[in-house]
C-alpha cells in the first residue's frame, strides 16, 4: 500500500543514518570483517518531527540484536516517506539492494524474484502470528513475500455537536449515534444540511486518497476491487450501484459540501472537520489527535452499509521484505526479533497504529500496552478487514487510474458504469497471468 493511507506518516526532511552513510547509488556500508555479516536495513520515518523520528526505534532494535548476535552488524538508514520507496528502487536498480526494506509495496520485487519468501525467513511461531487478512495481502500467487509491518483501519467519524444540534442525536443520548444503513446516513446528511452545516458529508475523491475512499464505499456496498477469487471485479454490479448512490443521493442532493469530490483531498477534508465545518466523513487514527487538538467532540462508528448488514471494513498495511542478498539466516533472525510482541507494540503505541500480529493485537485489545482507548474501535475492525490488492503487480497503475477518474463518475451526469468498466478493462489487461 501507499504511505498516505496510514496515519502519522509525516515526512522528515532527510535520511537518518544510524551506523552507516549512503554512498554511490544507495550502498549502505559493507562487511566489517571476514567473519562478520552486515545487515543493511532501510526503513521509513513515521515521525513528524526529529523528536519522534523512527530512528530511535530502529537504533534500539539494532543495538539489542547486535548484542545478542555477535558477528552480525545492523546498519539502518531511515528515510522520509516521500523518498524511501524511490531510494530502495534506486538501490535495487544499481544491484545494491538492502537486505531488509520497510516500505510501501513489495509486489514488483516479488514478481522479479528478488525476495525471500516468509517461510524461508521466519520461525514458524513468527510466521503464524500475522493476522490473517494482513498475511493474505502479503501474498503473490498464494506465496507470502510481504510481511505486514503496521496496520490501520477506517471508520466513520461524526461531529457530536453538529449532529445533536441538527436533531440526528437526541440531546439526552448516552450512546451517541449508531447508523447501520446508507439510508440513515443520507437522512442524517439531509438534517445537517437543513441545519446549515457547510459540508454534511465530506467525500474526498481527490488525488490524495481517492482509491481509499472509493474502496471504503465499495466494501460497504457489498463489492470491492476484487472478488472472492482475488480477481479484479472493479466493474461489478455492486460497485456500480455504490457509485450511483453517491452520485444521486449524496452529491446530487447537495450533501457533500461546496467542493466537488474530485477536487477534495483527504487532508483538506480532515482540516474542515477539525474546524467544525463537516458533519461526517471517513477517517483513520490520525484524525483522532487532529480533532481532539482542536477541541472537536466526535464519535466513531463502523461504516454503514447499503442494506444494513455487516461487511468488511477497509484495512491498510505497510510492508517489510527481505532481498536475496545471501543473508537469509541473519535477516530471518532480525525479523523474528522485529516481530516480538514487545517490539511490535512499542512501535504501534508510539505512532497510534495497529499491530499486524495476533499477539500484538491481543496485547492492545487487553489494554496491556498503554494504547489510546479510542484505538480500540479501529482495532476491533482489523481481524476481518479487507486490504488493497497489493499483491498484484498492476495495483499501482490501477490505483492511479482510480485517482484520476473516479471522482468524475459521481458528479451530476457522471457515468459510474462506464468509468468502472474502463478502469476494470485496463486493470485486467495489465495483470500478468
Amino acid at each position: 500500500m501507499e504511505r498516505r493511507y496510514l496515519p502519522g506518516l509525516a515526512a522528515s526532511c532527510a535520511a537518518l543514518s544510524l551506523t552507516a552513510t549512503l554512498t554511490g547509488c544507495g550502498a549502505l556500508g559493507g562487511l566489517t570483517g571476514d567473519n562478520e555479516v552486515t545487515l543493511r536495513v532501510v526503513a521509513a520515518d513515521y515521525g513528524d518531527n526529529p523528536q519522534n523520528s523512527s530512528e530511535k526505534y530502529w537504533k534500539a532494535l539494532a543495538d539489542g540484536f547486535e548484542k545478542d548476535n555477535p558477528g552480525v552488524n545492523v546498519e539502518v538508514s531511515v528515510y522520509s516517506w516521500s523518498e524511501v520507496d524511490a531510494k530502495v528502487a534506486q538501490m535495487v536498480k544499481a544491484g545494491k539492494a538492502p537486505d531488509i526494506a520497510q516500505i510501501g509495496a513489495y509486489a514488483d520485487y516479488a514478481e522479479a524474484g528478488k525476495l525471500y519468501t516468509a517461510d524461508e525467513l521466519l520461525s514458524v511461531k513468527t510466521e503464524a502470528d500475522f493476522l490473517g487478512p494482513l498475511a493474505d495481502a502479503g501474498k503473490v500467487k498464494r506465496v507470502q513475500y510481504g510481511l505486514p509491518f503496521v496496520a490501520s483501519t477506517r471508520l466513520l467519524f461524526y461531529n457530536e455537536k453538529l449532529l445533536t444540534d441538527a436533531g440526528v442525536i437526541p440531546k439526552d443520548s448516552k450512546t451517541g449515534w449508531q447508523p447501520k444503513s446508507w439510508a440513515e446516513l443520507e437522512a442524517a446528511a439531509k438534517k445537517l444540511k437543513g441545519a446549515g452545516v457547510p459540508t454534511p458529508f465530506a467525500l474526498p475523491l481527490g488525488r490524495e486518497e481517492a482509491q481509499a475512499e472509493t474502496m471504503m464505499w465499495m466494501l460497504s456496498g457489498g463489492g470491492g476491487y476484487t472478488d472472492n477469487e482475488e480477481e479484479y471485479a472493479i466493474d461489478s454490479a455492486e460497485n456500480v450501484k455504490t457509485l450511483e448512490f453517491l452520485r444521486d443521493k449524496m452529491v446530487g442532493q447537495g450533501l457533500t459540501g461546496p467542493v466537488e469530490p474530485a477536487k477534495l483531498d483527504r487532508q483538506a477534508a480532515f482540516d474542515a472537520f477539525t474546524r467544525g465545518e463537516v458533519g461526517m466523513l471517513n477517517g483513520h487514527p490520525t484524525l483522532l489527535k487532529q480533532a481532539a487538538g482542536k477541541g472537536v467532540k466526535f464519535g466513531m462508528v463502523t461504516m454503514p452499509t447499503a442494506d444494513g448488514t455487516e461487511h468488511s471494513a477497509m484495512g491498510v498495511a505497510d510492508w517489510v521484505m527481505a532481498f536475496k542478498n545471501g543473508h537469509r539466516k541473519e535477516s530471518g533472525k532480525f525479523l523474528d526479533r522485529l516481530y516480538e510482541t514487545k517490539n511490535v507494540t512499542a512501535f504501534t503505541n508510539t505512532y497510534d497504529l495497529l499491530p499486524a500480529t495476533t499477539s500484538g493485537y491481543r496485547a492492545m485489545a487487553n489494554g496491556t500496552t498503554g494504547s489510546a482507548p479510542q484505538l480500540k474501535t479501529f482495532l476491533d475492525a482489523l481481524p476481518t478487514s479487507k486490504l488493497y490488492p497489493v499483491g498484484k503487480k498492476s495495483w499501482a497503475g490501477v490505483s492511479e487510474d482510480v485517482k484520476q477518474n473516479i471522482g468524475k463518475s459521481v458528479q451530476p451526469g457522471g457515468q459510474p458504469a462506464k468509468v468502472l468498466e474502463d478502469i476494470a478493462t485496463a486493470a485486467r489487461a495489465a495483470e500478468p497471468r
